[in-house]
């Protein structure tokens, strides 16, 4: 490579007739593109972008590709957990007491209106007796908010929920639904809010928010009555 000076700085103009020089106290080399012009700055030293002025700026590359991924994974669990905290996004097929084709067939089922406000459609009409007031009941029952989202469910803990019906054990509209049921029926419950959670029931990962004195949905399966005797 040819030097000038170790002072010099050469202006070429892209007419290769022109040439003028300057002099300065520069002494490490930039290229610089303006219209027109090419200015270079030459210095003895010959300080080009050296190679380790080149890792340099790697350097400084990667640190910011790794805290912009670090931003975006932050902000992707973020949305996960909070998703996850309303009961919301991808979750696993829960087992229900009434199935696509039983959903189909509710749809001409006539809807029965008590005088508290509750309603049920009876899935299946068992032919055992009622519980009375008072004694214990073994039931699987599923229960949802409005849009159909589970909050709880006996299916999934794999055991029928047992307790003394009419006795306040459970929500106002659940005792009053199974008291009419008999033995071996499948029944879904519109339960109003003043007959459901007057507190409401929190958020939980895979479990949706039940707002207070909102209203829910219980398929209930009235699996037997302990200490009733029942020949089928």
């Amino acid at each position: 490579m040819a030097y000038s000076s170790p002072s010099a700085i050469a202006v070429r103009h892209s007419d290769p007739q022109f040439a003028r020089r300057a002099f300065s106290n520069h002494h490490a080399m930039y290229t610089m593109k303006i219209p027109s012009f090419n200015l270079q700055c030459i210095s003895s030293n010959n300080l080009t972008r050296t190679a380790s002025m080149d890792r340099f700026i790697d350097k400084i590359t990667l640190t910011s590709r790794r805290s912009m991924l670090g931003v975006f994974l932050a902000i992707t669990n973020f949305g996960l957990a909070n998703s996850k905290a309303n009961g919301e996004g991808p979750s696993e097929q829960n087992p229900k007491l009434c199935d696509e084709a039983c959903e189909k067939e509710l749809e001409n089922v006539s809807m029965v209106t008590t005088e508290s406000g509750l309603q049920y459609k009876d899935i299946k009409v068992g032919s055992g007796p009622s519980p009375p007031v008072g004694f214990q009941v073994a039931a699987n029952y599923v229960a949802m908010i409005p849009n159909g989202q589970i909050f709880d469910s006996s299916l999934v803990k794999g055991q029928p929920y047992i307790f003394r019906v009419g006795s306040g054990q459970v929500i106002k509209g659940l005792d009053e639904g199974i008291l009419s049921m008999k033995i071996g029926g499948k029944r879904r419950i519109y339960i109003p809010g003043p007959l459901a959670f007057p507190r409401g029931l929190s958020s939980a990962p895979g479990r949706p928010r039940v707002a207070p004195n909102s209203p829910v949905i219980f398929d209930v399966s009235l699996e037997y009555i302990p200490g009733l005797e029942y020949e089928d």
